[in-house]
């Protein structure tokens, strides 16, 4: 059948699906079929074995491709039995009826009549369909590429934080420059940016942060319901933003809403009454601040920072029918509404609850790609660590696997090659290059030296600089925040969780018996100039002694 199929194909022939279109119970059976075969070849897809990393994410996602299929199915097939039109019952009376003979003979002339008329039309059987799976499968994965993985992200591996990265540093309120290291460990950190920052930039800029977060989550980990995570961190957020306890949004630092007695902001009228001229309130408000408060009350807002200045200053304890017409800003320019509406801060409860919803999601996928994003901390610090040759010698190598993309058919040697464990009898850590250290090397760092650390759930560090690092790290201030202990230097090399508590009810203990006894320490001193503490003045006052 393959050879006719090809054979035909080159004659200029038509290529027909394997289909009765003109009978309900037909289409019924092809379905059933096609859902049977569909799930034969995504058990075959799950079991396979012994594959690279980057073969694993497409079979993943193939699955998901075939799940999608047989859901369609199944809808067509629901469909069908409920009959809605009446097709199928119809059908099946005229197969079964008294004239079922004339009804076969009619149903065989008009498939004569078919092939009649595409004589030269081959049929495609389903099975066919499956043949390019059944090569992926297998293998071949030529021409095929169901997802795509920048350089940086190392086929689902890594993180790639490049570009928002950038776009985090031209943030206006940003002063303090990372670098990407730290900002890698640090860019869920939204709630310890203040509120008056979070603007129409700030907002575009954990919008554009979700996005990659959630497209890099449906790449890797096509299994995972991302979008049912998200909605349950959605309905999370109601509590604590209704109480006002969501971080990041304290109520004392909201706005009012309403816009009922305003207090002054950095978006809203500026008090005049600490500045005696205009020149000492322009040396000591920016242009910024001069602006949103001329606009707030309705006049001019350009010129230099003098100007400004001296334009705000000029109304200074004026009523507003005694302000001069030419410093007025025209009445489009005048609604607060045309100012807020562009979005250039979140001045109303709508505004700031949708940008906290955002953050709140920020933090859940932040939960999901916890261990991707470790792994990428680790992957910067070790590119960070090599020299100009081995850099140079990793872009060869890229380049290398970038061609045999390109070419036929040594896709499956790159990706065995790439995800190979090399021979490491010692069980050694590996190298930037993917081998195992030397020996000599291992045992100098102590790395044959395991600690366990019960406050980190019992885990295990290799060598002492790792035992004393992770002091600091967040999987031991995880541990002791859920002890309620302080994760303080006091408590530097404790590792079982008796001996930090213990430890921590000895600080209690000693802290109390340092603080203040007004009782034992405050001093008191008679009229002959004796001194004694309050304990026993107040003894020799109540026997008439003093």
């Amino acid at each position: 059948q393959t050879r006719g199929y090809r054979y035909l194909a080159s004659t200029e022939t038509t290529i027909v699906p394997f289909a009765m279109a003109d009978s309900v119970i037909e289409r019924n059976r092809q379905l059933h079929e096609e859902i049977d075969r569909t799930q034969i070849e995504a058990v075959k897809e799950l079991c396979t074995s012994g594959r690279s990393h980057r073969e694993k994410i497409h079979g993943e996602h193939r699955v998901m491709q075939m799940a999608e299929r047989i859901a369609q199915c199944s809808r067509e097939l629901t469909d069908f039995y409920n009959d809605v039109d009446g097709s199928r019952e119809a059908e099946i009376k005229a197969v079964s009826g008294p004239n079922e003979f004339s009804e076969f003979y009619t149903r065989l002339q008009v498939i004569r009549d078919r092939h009649r008329a595409q004589h030269r039309s081959i049929v495609e059987p389903m099975r066919l369909d499956f043949v390019s799976v059944e090569d992926s499968i297998n293998g071949d994965m030529t021409g095929q590429a169901l997802v795509k993985f920048s350089g940086e992200e190392g086929h689902g591996r890594y993180l790639d934080l490049h570009t928002l990265y950038d776009t985090y540093l031209n943030l206006r309120f940003v002063e303090e420059k990372l670098d990407y290291t730290d900002y890698i460990s640090t860019f869920d950190r939204l709630f310890s940016i203040d509120r008056k920052h979070k603007k129409k930039a700030y907002r575009r800029y954990i919008t554009e942060l979700l996005d990659y977060l959630k497209s890099f989550h449906l790449r890797s980990k096509p299994f995972v319901d991302v979008e049912s995570d998200l909605a349950k961190a959605e309905v999370e957020f109601e509590g604590p933003w209704s109480e006002g306890t969501f971080p990041g949004w304290a109520p004392e630092a909201a706005e009012n809403a309403e816009g009922n007695d305003r207090k002054e902001t950095e978006d809203g009228p500026l008090d005049l009454s600490p500045y005696a001229s205009a020149q000492e309130l322009g040396s000591a408000v920016d242009m910024d601040r001069l602006k949103t408060a001329l606009q707030a009350i309705g006049l001019k807002c350009g010129g230099t920072a003098e100007q400004r200045a001296e334009r705000l200053f000029s109304v200074k304890n004026k009523p507003r029918e005694q302000w001069p017409k030419k410093i007025l800003a025209a009445p489009a320019k005048k609604a607060p509404a045309a100012s807020t509406s562009g979005g250039d801060v979140a001045s109303t409860t709508d505004d700031a609850k949708a940008t906290a919803l955002i953050e709140a999601k920020v933090y859940r996928m932040v939960e999901l790609l916890g261990e991707a994003r470790q792994l990428t901390r680790e992957n910067v610090e070790r590119k960070q660590a090599r020299n100009i040759d081995e850099m140079n010698d990793e872009e060869n190598d890229a380049n290398n696997a970038d061609s045999m993309d390109e070419g036929d058919d040594d896709d499956d040697a790159m990706g065995d090659s790439e995800d190979k464990l090399p021979y490491n009898p010692k069980g050694l850590p590996l190298g930037w290059d993917g081998k195992p250290i030397p020996y000599w090397l291992y045992k100098l760092h102590g790395l044959n030296v395991r600690y366990s650390c019960e406050i980190c759930g019992n885990f295990v560090y290799r060598g002492p600089k790792a035992m004393q690092m992770h002091f600091k790290e967040w999987r031991h201030a995880h541990g002791m925040r859920c002890l309620g202990i302080p994760n303080t230097l006091h408590f530097t090399n404790v590792t079982r969780i008796e001996d930090a508590k213990a430890l921590w009810e000895k600080l209690k203990e000693k802290k109390v018996a340092e603080s203040f006894q007004a009782a034992d320490e405050e001093e008191y001193e008679d009229s002959q100039g004796n001194v004694v503490n309050k304990k026993t003045y107040e003894d020799l006052r109540r026997q008439g002694l003093l």
